[in-house]
């Protein structure tokens, strides 16, 4: 079979795949409230039980991070994800109140299109499986190509719980010939795209004539202010960095900090297993880093400092967690200023917390502007400042980025699909939730009789204010005769 077969396939697999969503819509609609969120529940639970094997897979698929961090995406994916929604009321009458006369009603947006990455394969796609379905919504599922074999499994499983369940199975479905054309075809047949990837698919998903939420790129600056504290600090970002080796778009990108620190920052960095390249071990690493026309190399995403080193034929000692670089500058020729899905990480030296200010600018600009800003302070002030003036979505304090963003060490949404705001070019700027997936639909009763309003109640009220005036200046006129 010849690729243009394959690509039409796919879309009449997509049309397909939509109109039976709809038809498993229509009798989902049937269920109430404890019906759904005891359905939602056992998806969650079966998902969580075989979250280790779910993560093994993605990781002997993919070759991406690790399968111990996986794990943990997955279990925020489904037990994380249901402790925060499972109070939620999304079905039914959501408000009634009886003072301001309105009422609000769900109504699910419809049959979801769920783009999902082979970065974070199986967490996305139970994330995406359970915000829809609380939701009171279908979804349909296409998989990065080099994921298909774990995004599909983790269906199954769903399709598994929805049988036992006696609901639709076709309430969850995935695309079994994922393509570019047949995932277009996908987002045009839905109601709403939900879409994680990488630029030019969020691109595509705004583009589709289908409303959509998408995601930008991530290009995470952390700034380490003075009076941090710099050790903690340090394990921090290490943590977050090499947490499924980087492989999380909220991932930190490049350390800031200020002179009067740097060294201290720079020794802690290396005792904690931060490795500086200079010379040829740092040319050769930027050798590998990107393609050649430009944008971050494939074969490098969620590898170790380890696999790079070798990779780049490089010594480094054991140990090493990240390589790091002296980065002089930002933008297209500075590559170490750009977003890093690994174990690569850029350092700056400012002279104060304004020029550290206007470098974030700088990096966000270059590549993750609306996404997330980290800061490790001391200094209310100061991150204050940042709050104020800087173009993220989420600026995370004392917190590594990786885990901040999601919701595992912060009060933030839990969610795997983190929107960048209009600055971002994303619809929204908060942490996907499930009540980003419904429409509410408001019943409003009349409280006034505007024909009233509009003669009897205001020629009244002018009438008695013509008098007042005319008499307060008649007996003004009286005191000065």
């Amino acid at each position: 079979m010849n690729m243009v077969d394959i690509d039409l396939l796919s879309m009449q697999e997509a049309r397909s795949l939509v109109r039976s969503a709809r038809t498993a819509l229509a009798a989902y609609m049937e269920m109430d409230q404890s019906k759904v969120d005891g359905l939602v529940e056992a998806i969650a639970s079966r998902t969580a039980a075989q979250a280790e094997e779910l993560a093994r897979m993605a990781v002997e698929e993919t070759g991406f991070g690790k399968w111990q961090d996986k794990l943990q995406k997955n279990l925020l994916a489904s037990e994380r994800v249901w402790q925060h929604i499972r109070g939620l009321k999304t079905i039914g009458i959501l408000e009634d109140d009886r003072v301001k006369r309105i009422i609000a009603v769900a109504a699910p947006a419809g049959v979801i299109a769920a783009l999902i990455p082979s970065t974070n394969p199986t967490s996305t796609t139970i994330y995406k499986a359970l915000i829809s379905l609380k939701a009171g919504n279908a979804v349909v599922f296409s998989p990065h190509p080099s994921a298909l074999k774990c995004i599909t499994a983790v269906v199954d499983i769903i399709r598994g719980v929805l049988a036992e369940k006696g609901a639709p199975q076709d309430l969850v479905t995935v695309m079994c010939y994922p393509s570019i054309q047949g995932t277009q075809e996908l987002m045009r047949e839905a109601d709403l795209i939900l879409a994680t990837g990488g630029p030019a698919m969020i691109k595509a998903a705004y583009s589709s004539g289908t409303p959509a939420l998408g995601v930008g790129a991530g290009n995470v600056p952390v700034f380490i202010e003075r009076s941090a504290d710099i050790d903690a600090a340090i394990r921090r970002i290490l943590v977050s960095k090499t947490f499924d080796n980087g492989t999380v778009c909220a991932s930190e990108q490049a350390i800031i900090t200020e002179r009067v620190v740097a060294e201290r920052v720079k020794a802690s960095l290396v005792a904690q297993g931060g490795h500086f390249l200079e010379g040829e071990p740092l040319k050769r690493v930027k050798a590998i880093m990107e393609r050649a026309g430009g944008g971050m190399n494939p074969a490098i995403v969620g590898r170790d400092a380890q696999t790079i080193a070798q990779m780049a034929c490089i010594d480094i000692p054991q140990g090493v967690k990240v390589l790091v670089c002296e980065e002089k500058g930002v933008g297209r020729e500075f590559p170490f200023s750009k977003e890093k899905l690994c174990a690569l990480i850029g350092f700056y030296t400012v002279e104060d917390w304004h020029q550290a200010c206007e470098l974030c600018f700088k990096l966000l600009r270059n590549g993750g502007i609306g996404h997330t800003l980290g800061i490790h302070s001391e200094n209310e002030e100061v991150i204050r400042e940042f709050a104020l003036k800087k173009p993220v979505s989420r600026l995370l304090v004392n917190t590594p980025t990786t885990h901040g963003a999601v919701g595992l060490t912060t009060n933030l949404t839990p969610s795997l699909t983190l929107g960048c705001g209009t600055a971002g070019g994303s619809s929204t700027s908060d942490n996907v939730d499930t009540i980003h997936l419904l429409n509410i639909r408001r019943v409003a009763y009349g409280v006034t009789d505007p024909s009233a309003d509009c003669t009897n109640g205001r020629e009244s009220a002018s009438s008695v204010d013509v008098d007042r005036l005319t008499g307060l200046i008649m007996e003004r006129l009286r005191a000065l005769i």
